[in-house]
């Protein structure tokens, strides 16, 4: 089997995913993607009609973002029209399985070039937001679909498993001031800098050239001022069946009679605009067109899991590609687990024994914000700076996704 290596990483900023409020939240989302693809091909001079493919994650598909967004972005980077495009959609795991498929082309031998990435416009996305009606995950014209498996707001799914759990507000509250402060010093040290590219206006003005969502100095006393969130939605009809939110996760779980509404705006993941990509090929092109591999592809794995508590697939997707790779947890560096909520980065490493130093180093995103279909393509970049930034071998990068998915990777400095 050919190896898959990464040869280089780049990611925007993430812009505050408002409009009126986010840098970022008047760019267009195939211009977004065409910054990191065109910043890709120059950091690395690299042959873009060899790229024989971009496959490009994006979970809200629709407007702007609609039209096959890694095809039409290579062209706005300006491109060979050989390069071909191909947009997918796995809800928040987009971004990893991107990636993850990028490989497998090269591992197979079937393509020398690929590129894999993401992009998530949360500002534009946010206000065309669809309703109970259209949304699928409860959509009122599939009843047969929601009577087999019942799904609800992911929000309320994180409140359901905390209160499974016994997981209290406080343990939460503190993993989320951790992220705010490792991504604090992050910023501050430059850790960043080697990836991000800014962002521009079409008059060649700078949109955005750093992060916009971090909040330094966030306390314990800060988040303990804080309303919990969920509690809101808990009993909010879905649609005109009657059935509220939380009664979805009551009809297969009914043990949750008394539920700890824990999470709020400081203890879950940003609402943010960004883009990132990640440049993979085969050992034979880099040497021949003198890249050089940054890590390799060690596996890739995805697991499935109970869609109506919906988050917990990250511990056995971790398992599984731990297993694939001939590994131990202990050989691993660097830990990337996406903060879409504390409770799915504090469940993982408490079912994982891990060592908290190990898990995201820099900050997650409950301090950096979570670009839905870019984030998994953010975490591997950001694993591979912190391999080579602290001299680390392997880094895992894993996150939840709606449907009760988890993809999930190991990538190896080289």
């Amino acid at each position: 089997m050919t190896e898959a290596y990464i040869i280089d990483t780049c990611r925007t900023p993430r812009g505050i995913g408002k409009i009126g409020k986010g840098s970022l939240a008047h760019i267009h989302p195939q211009k977004l993607a065409a910054t990191v693809l065109k910043a890709l091909a120059e950091r690395n001079n690299l042959i873009t009609a060899d790229v024989s493919d971009i496959i490009w994650g994006c979970n809200n598909q629709t407007g702007k973002q609609s039209a096959d967004l890694g095809r039409m972005a290579a062209l706005e980077a300006g491109y060979s029209t050989l390069a071909s495009g191909v947009t997918l959609d796995r809800f928040c795991g987009s971004g990893i399985t991107s990636v993850s498929l990028a490989a497998a082309q090269v591992m197979s031998g079937m393509e020398d070039v690929v590129i894999g990435g993401g992009t998530e416009m949360m500002s534009y996305t946010g206000s065309i937001r669809n309703t109970g009606d259209s949304y699928p995950l409860f959509d009122r014209g599939n009843l047969s679909l929601r009577d087999k498996h019942p799904q609800s707001n992911q929000g309320i799914c994180a409140d359901a498993i905390a209160t499974l759990e016994g997981i209290d507000r406080d343990s939460l509250d503190k993993l989320a001031v951790v992220s705010q402060q490792r991504a604090e010093r992050a910023i501050k040290e430059n850790r960043f800098e080697g990836s991000l590219v800014p962002v521009l206006n079409d008059d060649g003005s700078v949109a955005l050239d750093k992060e916009e969502f971090p909040r330094p100095g966030t306390s314990i006393e800060t988040l303990a001022g804080l309303n919990s969130v969920f509690n809101e939605w808990h009993g909010t009809a879905v649609d005109d069946t009657g059935e509220t939110y939380g009664g979805l996760i009551e009809k297969v779980y009914p043990q949750l009679k008394q539920w700890d509404h824990v999470h709020h705006a400081g203890n879950s993941s940003g609402v943010v605009d960004g883009a990132a990509a990640v440049l993979l090929a085969s050992k034979a092109y880099a040497e021949k067109n003198n890249l050089k591999p940054r890590a390799r592809i060690v596996a890739t794995a995805n697991f499935g899991d109970c869609p109506t508590l919906m988050l917990n697939a990250p511990v056995p997707a971790a398992k599984k590609v731990l297993e694939k790779a001939n590994l131990t947890k202990q050989q691993i560096d660097v830990w990337e687990i996406n903060e879409a909520f504390a409770v799915v980065a504090e469940k993982f490493i408490r079912d994982l024994s891990l060592d908290r130093e190990k898990v995201n180093i820099n900050g997650g995103a409950m301090a950096l914000g979570h670009p839905i279909a870019a984030t998994g393509s953010i975490l591997i970049g950001m694993a591979l700076d912190e391999l080579e930034r602290s001299g680390g071998r392997y880094a895992l990068i894993t996150m939840c996704a709606g449907g009760g998915m988890a993809p999930a990777i190991i990538i190896e400095r080289v």
